[in-house]
Parts: structure tokens; C-alpha cells; sequence
């Protein structure tokens, strides 16, 4: 295998004060995150919040101030924009709240192509959700998360012991948080695309987490002079090499989503990206820490 690092021996426990700080500011923004997030004051998509979302492709450059004059005469107020110039394309969206939304992307293209008659447009895609649909996803996306971090305590509880559980749970929660906390502070739209990236995310933490934890266990199993601070900074610096070319391989794939896969899946590989970096941060600096504080009746590992 090919060795990124050397043999190295960094004091990583040695930064778990400093690092719980870092924690614990990434932690306090998922929090404020969700729980904008649950009044509806944060920046939700039309899959939480209801609304009607049109994509178009238009045959010849046009500005957003000329489409937003044009909706404006057309009586359709309160929408956002977003321009993709190098593809000539324009996504409206509305936010409606009412019971009943009509047919309001009919409306939104007419009403432009009336206003661009000599600019040929073509409808890429329309959305439109209720209200109340919109308040069950983010019902449904809230306990899929939930659903996932119980899966994760209870295989870890089942693979190592109960407090290695705790340590990957708390990871992975921090991971989500930190997630979503940064997508909020960005103004980035919250939906079900960042969901599912988040699930992605806790499913990459958890593998990074194991392989720390598979390297602590062995070692705990055959040390019995050093102490366990120095046993965990052991394994993490036995497993560093692995780690780093695991995260780097994964942040290559992710950047060429961002880069190159269109303003669809662009939200989502740069929750990836997020997700791999903090994920990779969070196995060193948050599960293991964790398990270490833990003072248990039982020994961490017993020794064959």
C-alpha cells in the first residue's frame, strides 16, 4: 500500500480540549440550524416549505433583471431567482404557504413567454408541492436521520462495546450538525437533496470511525504497560496513512461532482465534500476522545 505519511507519533489526544471548542461551535450552528429549521425561518426548499419551483432553458442570454421585470408585469411576485449564464437557464422559484397552489408554473412560463417572444424557452422541469406535503418530508427527512444514528449505536454497542457506540454516535451526530450548520451560515437551501447527502455522510463517518476503533481494539487487546491515552494516539497514528488516503480519494470524486456535474447534484457534493472533512476530523477528535473520557466499571478491550 502506498504510505502518504510515514511513521509518525502526534500527541492527537493532546488536542482534545482545543478541539472540543471546535466541536462545540460546529454543534451549537447544526443546533440554531434545526431549529430554524423547524420554525421555517431558514432558507427551506420548496420540498419543505411548499411551493413551485420551473426551470428553463432559453434559446438566447437573457438577465435576471429582464425575467423579474417580466414576472413582475405579469402579476407574480415574491420569487427567487438563480441564473446558470453558461447554459443560457433560469430557476424560479415561489415559496407559497396557501392550501392551494394552482397551476402556478403554468402561470410563471406563459407569462414568459409571452414577455420573450422572440427568445425561444423550453420548460427543464417543474415542481410543485403543498404546504402540508412539504411539512411530512421534513417530518419524514428529520426521523430518517434519527433512524440512522440508532443503527449506528446499536451495531457499534454490538461490534465493540456500548461507550465505542456512544464515542461513533456522537461523531456521527456532531458530523450531521456541522453539516447543516454550515449549509444554514452559507444561506444554502435546505431540502431533500442535502438529506440525503447528510445520511451519506453519516454512513462515511461511521466507516472512518470503525477503522480507528478496529486499530484501538487490537492494540488494547496486547498493550498492557503504556497507558490508554497512549495506546489511542498509537492507533490513530497506525491508521493515519490509511485515513488520509481514504479522505483524499474521496474529496477528488466529490470535487469533480461539484465542478463538473451541473447545478443539480451541486449542493450535494459540497455537502460531500464538507462531510468528508469533518467526518474525518470527527473520528479523531470526537469519537475517540469520547471513549477515552468514558469511566467505566468494565475494561475498554479484555486481552486473549
Amino acid at each position: 500500500m502506498i504510505e502518504i505519511v510515514r511513521k509518525t507519533n502526534i500527541d492527537f489526544m493532546g488536542f482534545r480540549k482545543f478541539a472540543l471548542v471546535v466541536s462545540g461551535v460546529l454543534v451549537i450552528l447544526g443546533i440554531i440550524a434545526i431549529i430554524q429549521v423547524a420554525n421555517g425561518s431558514a432558507n427551506l426548499g420548496i420540498d419543505f416549505a411548499g411551493g413551485t419551483a420551473v426551470l428553463l432553458k432559453f434559446e438566447k442570454p437573457v438577465t435576471l433583471q429582464q425575467v423579474r421585470d417580466v414576472l413582475k408585469q405579469g402579476g407574480i411576485n415574491e420569487f427567487d431567482l438563480q441564473d446558470f449564464p453558461t447554459v443560457n437557464k433560469v430557476l424560479i422559484r415561489i415559496k407559497k404557504k396557501e392550501e392551494v397552489l394552482g397551476k402556478l408554473s403554468e402561470k410563471i412560463i406563459k407569462t414568459l413567454k409571452e414577455g420573450f417572444r422572440d427568445n425561444k424557452i423550453t420548460v427543464e422541469s417543474t415542481t410543485e408541492i403543498g404546504p402540508k406535503v412539504g411539512a411530512k418530508l421534513r417530518k419524514d427527512a428529520m426521523w430518517a436521520v434519527i433512524a440512522a444514528t440508532v443503527g449506528i449505536l446499536i451495531y457499534i454497542a454490538w461490534r465493540f462495546q456500548f461507550r465505542f457506540s456512544v464515542g461513533a454516535t456522537a461523531a456521527t451526530f456532531h458530523d450531521v450538525l456541522a453539516v447543516l450548520g454550515i449549509f444554514n451560515i452559507m444561506g444554502r437551501e435546505i431540502n431533500l437533496v442535502l438529506v440525503s447527502a447528510l445520511l451519506t455522510i453519516a454512513g462515511y463517518s461511521l466507516t472512518d470511525t470503525v477503522v480507528v476503533f478496529d486499530r484501538i481494539r487490537e492494540n488494547l487487546r496486547y498493550v498492557s504497560k503504556e497507558s490508554m491515552e497512549k495506546v489511542f494516539n498509537r492507533s490513530i497514528n497506525e491508521v493515519l496513512s490509511r485515513t488520509i488516503i481514504t479522505s483524499l480519494t474521496t474529496l477528488l470524486a466529490a470535487l469533480a461532482l461539484f465542478i463538473f456535474g451541473g447545478e443539480v447534484i451541486h449542493d450535494f457534493a459540497l455537502a460531500i465534500i464538507l462531510g468528508v472533512i469533518v467526518g474525518t476530523y470527527s473520528s479523531v477528535f470526537v469519537a475517540s476522545p469520547i471513549v477515552l473520557l468514558w469511566k467505566g466499571k468494565k475494561p475498554l478491550m479484555s486481552k486473549k
